[in-house]
């Protein structure tokens, strides 16, 4: 039933970046979040256009998903910091463990410093087990946001990125960072929200074939289609093989920026359609344009009483 969805206007945007690495935002209707702490002169121009669009003068979550130079580069976050003041950063959780890394980490440190002087609030928080594990289950809400991993420390820097599921908005997006590891692929396959809510699914580590999309978190999830970050010389064969076969076997779209951003928006009365725009490289003519239904819109459209069970909580399985 039509009260239980909320009319939210809602965009998401892959930028192209001209070299490799990842750079993605989101507008659920209000708060505008950007994704890695990657800026260039291609995706600059862009990402200040969406500001506009969405009618936001600054960012308002910067959330960057692993200290890896491809999704935070010191100049790059050097840039954001100055040119978008971001009201809260979510960092990776896990030691930097590079010198660039570290960098990144005392620069984000010494922007807070610099705004606290200002007296303007801005809050630094590490997505690290300590945090993830004190969250709360999520709630009936099917507008909150929902942070799954890490919930433990690896050996391995890419399986500590921070794997969270954007569903503030009319339309939900998963941000997967560089995860590898099958034991979260495989929780994640057993949790009842994210297996029927995710609709634009990030392709883990750029769609490399490195354990985490299997068959079973593909046949679990089904996301309504896949986002690949690409540079456009596709340097790195990003996504892999196996997984396209993945994709075409589930029937899942795949969309990359090596020929363009991808652009999601929601259509009036932004509730539960919304239109994929896939652009050419280097320009704002679109190469072609499909429409979609929000997989959770599905379920808001039934009584209370359903919708509470949906949301239930024996039927939630991780933190939000």
């Amino acid at each position: 039933m039509k009260r239980n969805l909320l009319e939210k206007l809602t965009r998401f945007r892959a930028y192209q970046l001209g070299n490799p690495g990842s750079s993605f935002s989101y507008f659920d209707g209000t708060r505008f979040t950007l994704l890695e702490a990657r800026l260039t002169d291609l995706s600059r121009p862009r990402i200040d256009k969406e500001l506009e669009i969405c009618g936001a003068s600054r960012v308002d979550c910067l959330h960057i998903t692993s200290w890896d130079t491809d999704h935070c580069a010191v100049s790059d976050l050097e840039d954001i910091l100055e040119r978008y003041f971001p009201h809260k950063i979510e960092c990776p959780g896990y030691p930097p463990e590079t010198e660039t890394a570290e960098e990144c980490f005392l620069l984000i440190r010494g922007y807070k410093a610099r705004m606290a002087a200002a007296g303007v609030a801005t809050s630094v928080q590490l997505i690290d087990p300590g945090y993830v594990n004190s969250l709360h289950p999520a709630e009936t809400l099917a507008y909150r946001n929902i942070i799954y991993h890490p919930k433990y420390l690896s050996k391995k820097s890419n399986d500590n990125s921070t794997v969270k599921l954007f569903r503030s908005g009319s339309f939900n997006v998963a941000s997967l960072g560089d995860v590898e590891d099958n034991m979260v692929s495989a929780r994640l396959s057993n949790c009842s929200v994210f297996t029927s809510e995710v609709d634009a699914m990030i392709l883990a580590h750029h769609g490399a074939d490195n354990g985490f999309t299997t068959n079973r978190f593909m046949r679990a999830v089904r996301p309504t289609l896949a986002i690949c970050s690409s540079d456009y010389d596709n340097r790195y064969d990003h996504p892999r093989e196996k997984i396209r076969d993945l994709l075409d076997k589930y029937d899942i779209p795949l969309f990359t920026t090596k020929t363009g951003d991808v652009a999601l928006q929601s259509l009036a009365p932004h509730t539960h359609v919304y239109r994929l725009i896939n652009l050419k490289a280097d320009s704002t003519e679109r190469s072609s344009e499909r429409e979609f239904n929000s997989k959770k819109s599905a379920k808001l459209r039934h009584n209370l009483d359903t919708v509470r069970n949906r949301y239930s909580p024996a039927r939630r399985a991780f933190p939000r």
